[in-house]
C-alpha cells in the first residue's frame, strides 16, 4: 500500500503481504477498510487505526466486495461439486463485520453478477436466483422480502441513491419474441401497469444497462454476438434510452461500427458515447438524446468522467496506443494529450485531478506496472514490477462523495520529477522505390475535427445527420458548377462542333440558375422520348394511347424550350 500524491512513499497502514497467491483485494466504499486473501486467509484490517479486525480461512477466494455501509463482507470462491454428482458446499458468503460471523452462505455458480446488490442505505439487497430477482430487507438473509418474477430475467441493476428505490431488469428474447428491458420502484412489482418504462429490441444477445446518478434513467447497450451483414467483427451494438417517466428513444449515431464505451456524467443530464469503426467517434448527448458536441475522429475506445463531472477522457487501450486525450467539458478544450502504453487499466483519483494507469496481469504478464499522472498530462509517480513478478490489480483508495471540493481546471502541466518519456512512433513503412522520395504525406483516413453541435444563436436545434449530408452535397454542387463555368474559355467555346454531334444543333447554355437549368434538361428528355416514339410508329408499331398524347405535346414542349432558352 502506497501514500498518494504528493509523496508516493509506502503506506505504514497495510504490512507488505508478498506471497505469490496473493491475487484479490479490495478496499470499502468509503476507503476505511482493507481486505485480502493470500491463499490461506480473508483478512480485514481498518485503514484507519491498523487494526486487524477479522480472519476468515477462505483460502479459494477469489473474489471479495464489502457492502456500501461495511456491514457485509460478501466473498466467492469457484463453485466445486464432489465426484459422486452430489451438491457442492455453498460457496457465496456473507460475513457480519461487527461479529466476524457468517451471516448466511448460498451456492452461487456462475462468477459473473456474483454480489448481491444493495441499496446505498443498505434497507434492500437483492440477487438473482433461477430467472428470479429475490429482495432481502434489513440484510434478514433468511427471509425474503419480496420477488421480482418475469420469464426467464437474465440479469438486473438496482438504481443508485436513496428512496424510491428502483430496479431495472433485462429478460432476454426467444421465439420470434423480442428481447426487453423493464424499469420497476420497489416493491411495485404486479399488475400489467407496474413497470414505470419498458423499451423492447430484437437485436440483443445481452445487454449492458447503466443508471445514471440521479436514478431518472438509463442507458441501455444491447448487443449481438455476430453481426449478420459481416460489417463488424465484434457483432452489433444499438444505444437506447429510458426514462423513469416512461420515455424511451433510440440513440442515433452517426457513425456506423461498434459501441466501444458509454458512461454518464455524474450530473445526470448528458453522457458520452465512443462508437464507429477506427478512427472511432466521440459525441456528447443530453437528455433529449441530442448531439451536444462532438469530439470528432480519433484511436480510442473508452470513455472516463471525473468524479466532478467538470473533464472527461477518451482514451485508447487494448489493442491501441494508450493516447489519452484530456478535455475540459465546461468549455469543450483540449487540456493535454498524454501517452500510457500497454494500458490495461484506468481509473480517477476522488480528488479529481490526479489518474491512474496500469499494466496488470493476466491481460499483460510483461512490462507490468503503474502510473500517477496529473490530469495535465504530467506523469508524477511510476513504478516497474521486476521481470519475475506480475502484477495483478491496481486500485485508488476510494473516499466518501464531497471529501473534495472539485478544482478550477488549469491548462498548464504541473511540474514532476519523473523524467518525461516520448514515447517511440513507429515510422510508416516505404517500399525501397520510394524511401529516397520526399513523403507525399497520404493518410489511412480523413480525421474528422471536434464540433460544437450545440444550437447557435438564431437557430432552433442542431442539424440532424441528412440535414447535413444534403447541405454538404449541395454546397459540393455549387462549388463544382462554379468551377465548370469559370473553366469554360472563349477559346473552347469558338471550336468547331464534332460531326457525330446530336440530331438537335442548338448547343446546350448553361443559365447560371439551376432551377432553369433542370427545366430545360427536363425538356430536352422529354423530347428525346418523342423522337423514339415517331420512329416506333414508322416502324409500323401500333402506339399506346398515352403515347399518342405525348407526340402531340411535342410542338408545346419545343416552344417551352425556345422561350427558356432565349431567355438565358
Amino acid at each position: 500500500m502506497v501514500n498518494g500524491p504528493p509523496h508516493f512513499t509506502e503506506s505504514t497502514v497495510f504490512q507488505r503481504e508478498s506471497g505469490k497467491n496473493c491475487k484479490v483485494y479490495t478496499f470499502s466504499k468509503d476507503g476505511t477498510l482493507f481486505a485480502w486473501g493470500n491463499g490461506e486467509k480473508v483478512n480485514i484490517i481498518s485503514v484507519t487505526n491498523k487494526r486487524l479486525l477479522h480472519s476468515f480461512d477462505l483460502p479459494k477466494t477469489v473474489c471479495l466486495e464489502f457492502s456500501p455501509k461495511n456491514t457485509v463482507l460478501a466473498t466467492w470462491q469457484p463453485y466445486t461439486t464432489s465426484k459422486d454428482g452430489t451438491a457442492g458446499a455453498p460457496n457465496l458468503q456473507l460475513h457480519d463485520m461487527k461479529t466476524g460471523t457468517c451471516w448466511k452462505s448460498f451456492i452461487q455458480k456462475k462468477m459473473q453478477n456474483w454480489c448481491p446488490s444493495w441499496s446505498e442505505d443498505e434497507v434492500i439487497c437483492a440477487r438473482n436466483v433461477n430467472n428470479e430477482v429475490h429482495f432481502f430487507e434489513n440484510n434478514d438473509f433468511n427471509t425474503i422480502a419480496n420477488k421480482l418474477h418475469l420469464q426467464k430475467i437474465n440479469d438486473f441493476v438496482l438504481s443508485p441513491g436513496p428512496q424510491p428505490y428502483k430496479v431495472a431488469v433485462y429478460v432476454p428474447g426467444s421465439k420470434g419474441a423480442p428481447s426487453f428491458v423493464r424499469l420497476y420502484q420497489y416493491p411495485n412489482f404486479g399488475g400489467p401497469h407496474a413497470a414505470l418504462a419498458n423499451k423492447s429490441f430484437f437485436k440483443a444477445d445481452k445487454v449492458t444497462m447503466l443508471w445514471n446518478k440521479k436514478a431518472t434513467a438509463v442507458l441501455v447497450i444491447a448487443s449481438t454476438e455476430v453481426d449478420k451483414t459481416g460489417a463488424s467483427y465484434y457483432g452489433e451494438q444499438t444505444l437506447h434510452y429510458i426514462a423513469t417517466n416512461g420515455e424511451s428513444a433510440v440513440v442515433q449515431l452517426p457513425k456506423n461500427g461498434p459501441i466501444y464505451d458509454v458512461v454518464w456524467n455524474s450530473s445526470s443530464t448528458e453522457f458520452c458515447a465512443v462508437y464507429g469503426f477506427m478512427p472511432a467517434k466521440a459525441t456528447i448527448f443530453n437528455l433529449k438524446c441530442d448531439p451536444v458536441f462532438d469530439f470528432g475522429t480519433g484511436p480510442r475506445n473508452a470513455a472516463y468522467y471525473s468524479p466532478h463531472g467538470h473533464l472527461l477522457v477518451l482514451a485508447g487501450f487494448g489493442n491501441l496506443r494508450g493516447q489519452m486525450e484530456v478535455w475540459d467539458v465546461k468549455n469543450y478544450k483540449l487540456i493535454s494529450k498524454p501517452v500510457a502504453s500497454d494500458s490495461t487499466y484506468f481509473a480517477w483519483c476522488a480528488d479529481g485531478e490526479h489518474i491512474l494507469t496500469a499494466t496488470c496481469a493476466p491481460r499483460l504478464r510483461v512490462n507490468n506496472g503503474y502510473k500517477v499522472w496529473h490530469y495535465t498530462g504530467s506523469v508524477l509517480h511510476k513504478y516497474e514490477v521486476p521481470s519475475s513478478a506480475e502484477m495483478w490489480q491496481v486500485s485508488w483508495q476510494p473516499f466518501l462523495e464531497g471529501i473534495f471540493p472539485a478544482k478550477a481546471v488549469i491548462y498548464q502541466a504541473v511540474p514532476s520529477e519523473v523524467p518525461s518519456e516520448e514515447p517511440k512512433v513507429a515510422a510508416a513503412y516505404r517500399p525501397p522505390a520510394l524511401r529516397n522520395r520526399p513523403s507525399t504525406g497520404s493518410k489511412l483516413h480523413e480525421e474528422e475535427p471536434p464540433q460544437n453541435m450545440k444550437p447557435q444563436s438564431g437557430s432552433d436545434k442542431p442539424l440532424s445527420k441528412t440535414a447535413l449530408k444534403n447541405q454538404r452535397r449541395h454546397e459540393a454542387k455549387k462549388a463544382a458548377k462554379q468551377e465548370a463555368k469559370s473553366d469554360k474559355s472563349p477559346d473552347s467555346a469558338a471550336l468547331p462542333a464534332p460531326e457525330n454531334t446530336a440530331r438537335n444543333p442548338a448547343p446546350q447554355s448553361i443559365s447560371g440558375d439551376p432551377e432553369v437549368d433542370k427545366k430545360i434538361k427536363n425538356l430536352k428528355k422529354k423530347l428525346k422520348a418523342i423522337e423514339q416514339l415517331k420512329e416506333q410508329a414508322a416502324t409500323g408499331k401500333q402506339l399506346e394511347k398515352n403515347q399518342l398524347e405525348k407526340i402531340q405535346k411535342e410542338k408545346a414542349l419545343l416552344q417551352e424550350l425556345e422561350d427558356l432558352e432565349l431567355g438565358i
